[in-house]
């Protein structure tokens, strides 16, 4: 958990842990459970395509649901439109959300490439428009374009949420330097989403300013995700602590840690030593 005084803050709520974490892959809804649990983030996404329901929205009773398993009191619950190809599916599946979890909290997804998994900027824009002047507070996932970045957030977008490397690959963070100018002109959250495989990806994402990571598949396909969710904790606390310490600045050539100035040194050869009288 990082520290109460330097909190993560989306659209006036206020979170210590700069870790969001997703519920998706985890071979049990045990492993999904303890896992969340050591992660220490207080922010959870849940893909409203993954709940139970009946082809009009409403629960089916006696089926597993993964909802059962998180406390609704300590999380903040993220729904997300994963699954949506279109603004219209975007649109429904976040009104869906709000009426079964009664927030009106949406993480954006709009991808309508099953290979690649890229998002749809365009609809994103569309969609994340449309959301707002309903009510909706929207993070949305975006690639990492600063231009589309800043046009979400002009529309009201309370974060926005660039990719690392497409989703599930665990190749770690491809775009960072396009990550970088959205960090420095945004003025709202910026969250590195998809892509990151290790907790160094996160820490990097947070050294390099990033508020915050959402991390899914590295967590839950890992041979141990407890450990890795504690893995990834720990990464987020060391790249943020990093960042707020300062980096040194890259340097071309070495330089020496240690002042070269009044340093003992061997006499010349063939020269007497020196006899103090």
């Amino acid at each position: 958990m990082t520290n109460a005084n330097d909190p993560l803050i989306i659209a006036g709520k206020t979170f210590r842990s700069r870790l969001i974490v997703g519920t998706g892959k985890y071979r049990t809804m045990d492993e999904m459970r303890d896992a969340i649990d050591a992660s220490g983030a207080e922010m959870v996404t849940v893909a409203i395509r993954r709940l139970p329901l009946d082809p009009d929205g409403r629960s089916r009773p006696g089926e597993p649901n993964l909802m059962d398993y998180l406390d609704w009191d300590r999380y903040t619950i993220l729904p997300n439109t994963a699954g949506c190809k279109t603004v219209e599916e975007a649109l429904f599946t976040a009104r869906l959300a709000r009426e079964l979890t009664g927030s009106d909290w949406v993480k954006l997804e709009v991808i309508p490439d099953p290979k690649y998994l890229l998002p749809d900027p365009i609809a994103t824009l569309e969609a994340a428009g449309k959301l707002i002047a309903d009510g909706f507070t929207v993070l949305p996932y975006i690639h990492a374009d600063p231009v589309l970045a800043r046009r979400l957030e002009e529309a009201g977008c309370a974060t926005v949420m660039p990719l690392g490397s497409p989703i599930g690959s665990g190749r770690g963070i491809f775009t960072l330097e396009e990550i970088q100018i959205i960090i420095e002109n945004a003025s709202v959250p910026v969250v590195v989403d998809a892509g990151l495989g290790a907790p160094s990806d996160a820490s990097l994402a947070l050294e390099s300013g990033a508020d915050a990571v959402l991390v899914n598949s590295a967590i839950a396909l890992a041979q141990d995700p407890v450990r890795m969710a504690e893995g990834f904790r720990l990464g987020v606390e060391a790249g943020r602590l990093a960042y707020l310490a300062g980096r040194i600045p890259r340097k071309e050539l070495a330089q020496a840690s240690s002042p070269l100035e009044g340093v003992a040194r061997p006499a010349p050869a063939g020269s007497a030593p020196s006899r103090s009288s």
